[in-house]
């Protein structure tokens, strides 16, 4: 039952994160029109830097707790990478209970009120022709959700993983593993 809560929090993430990464096409459209509009035209506006501040706002948002279901957020591989996979889980899992989950839960304690009060005043930036706020303030509590939701996925599979029910091969990464990235940045090292 665990597990099966753990894939949809998954799928639901995985299918926001590709969703968002077109405002990531968006933003580079607004920006390069923007920005040759002003130079050849002398002509700009706020709502249009503005507008790229909510895309780029979104696509970090809402993609990081796809992040964290790739396993491709900051770590500290170069120490945990000489522990055993046991103890790394270890690591991981003490990590998302004791420091993700509870600042991801504070930061949507108070981000909500914040929002919802920026929605019912309808708030409108300060800036000459900007744009109403509170979208980009609703990013905020709705993100720290689906960061909260991925994080009680990653705890369901790291206690199934410790608990011999599935391999690790649910929630690393698929690409590399630690010694791989570790001997990418010594190669890169000595290039330079």
């Amino acid at each position: 039952m665990f597990m099966k809560l753990a894939r949809t929090i998954d799928r639901l993430n995985e299918a926001i994160a590709h969703a968002v990464g077109w405002a990531l096409l968006a933003a580079v459209i607004i920006c390069t029109g923007n920005a040759l509009m002003r130079y050849s035209l002398n002509v700009s506006s706020n709502a249009w830097l503005e507008i790229q501040w909510y895309l780029f706002s979104a696509m970090f948002l809402l993609a990081s707790a796809y992040t964290l279901k790739r396993d491709e957020h900051v770590r500290i591989d170069v120490i945990t990478s000489r522990f055993s996979r046991r103890t790394q889980v270890w690591i991981d899992l003490l990590g998302f209970i004791l420091f993700l989950l509870p600042i991801a839960l504070l930061i949507l304690y108070y981000g909500t009120p914040y929002a919802l009060l920026s929605l019912q005043s309808g708030e409108m930036s300060p800036n000459a022709g900007g744009l109403i706020v509170w979208p980009a303030k609703l990013l905020v509590p709705l993100g720290f959700l689906l960061l909260m939701l991925q994080t009680l996925s990653e705890i369901i599979k790291r206690i199934a993983y410790l608990a011999g029910r599935i391999d690790d091969s649910s929630f690393t990464r698929a690409a590399h593993s630690p010694q791989q990235e570790i001997a990418a940045i010594k190669a890169a090292n000595q290039l330079d």
